[in-house]
């Protein structure tokens, strides 16, 4: 059954569009920004070792949860929060309309009373991303894309511009998420990619990391851990603003796959030199299996 029809995949995110981007900065405007720098004991806890949750998130995703339905009737939400207190909300994420939402993307920054961080937005049907909107509260800038219709980032004045990414002339500046490999394989990782990039901090925040690549301030990122939530919207945006974003194997992202590590470029020119360097000889492996350039 075609969930879309009598409307195509993009009228159907422009009808959407301005009622989405309105629900972001409510959100922003009454369930984030207020416990920013102001949050109280009992409104911070470790969900997991190491990985923070507040008042915050929770707050946030209950109203994109009870709105985004409204918005799109017979749409499912699957967000971050969620899928912690029940792992089962991630079946069916390709099958009909649904929203992948990461509420507060950077929960540790904003915890901390730092930048960045932001709300991350995607609307998939059966199982192809269709819409991207990604939100930076403290600088007010929208970041949206669908599918052939280019990205764009709009200012808290109004003012748009398209995303539109450009690889370096000199040395590539590159972004390596390794934080989650063991020791060895974050050393070789990053002795691999010294040798042809100018290595950064990653900003430790997508909905930070992937503007910077569709803004051409970085040229690659390297990520191990691929939640949905985390790149479903930044994926898309890349992509609309002629970057590329494909799997450890160079098989095609997808949100939903459940697949190996995510490479991504500002072009697929320079994904191919990225994956030769990081993956040639083995650098990277996991569960034992070496991954090789894609064929």
């Amino acid at each position: 059954m075609n969930l879309l029809r009598p409307t195509n995949g993009n009228e159907l995110v422009a009808s959407l569009k301005d009622d989405v981007e309105t629900l972001l900065r409510r959100v922003a405007d009454s369930a984030i920004m207020p416990h920013f720098r102001q949050l109280r004991d009992g409104e911070v806890s470790e969900k997991t070792p190491g990985e923070m949750v507040t008042i915050a998130d929770h707050k946030a995703e209950a109203m994109l949860e009870e709105h985004l339905s409204v918005i799109l009737p017979g749409s499912r939400v699957v967000g971050e929060e969620a899928c912690a207190a029940d792992p089962g909300v991630l079946d069916r994420l390709d099958e009909g309309l649904v929203w992948v939402v990461d509420p507060l993307d950077g929960t540790a920054h904003f915890a901390a009373g730092r930048e960045p961080f932001g709300t991350m937005v995607a609307l998939a049907a059966d199982g192809i991303t269709i819409g991207s909107w990604i939100f930076n509260p403290v600088q007010n800038l929208m970041f949206t894309a669908a599918p052939g219709e280019g990205a764009v980032v709009t200012d808290g004045q109004g003012a748009r511009q398209e995303l539109k990414t450009s690889d370096p002339s000199g040395t590539p500046i590159a972004g390596l998420a390794t934080q989650f490999m063991t020791p060895a394989l974050r050393e070789a990782t990053t002795a691999r990619g010294a040798e042809a990039f100018e290595l950064v901090p990653i900003p430790r925040c997508a909905a930070e990391h992937y503007p910077r690549l569709c803004r051409s301030e970085n040229h690659v990122a390297l990520f191990q851990r691929t939640l949905p939530w985390d790149h479903a919207a930044g994926a898309l945006l890349l992509t609309e603003a002629g970057g590329y974003v494909a799997r450890w194997d160079g098989t095609p992202y997808s949100f939903h796959d459940g697949g190996l590590g995510i490479l991504a470029a500002t072009s697929r020119k320079l994904w191919d030199e990225a994956a030769e360097v990081l993956f040639a000889g083995g650098a990277l492996v996991a569960g034992g299996r070496e991954l090789l350039p894609p064929a």
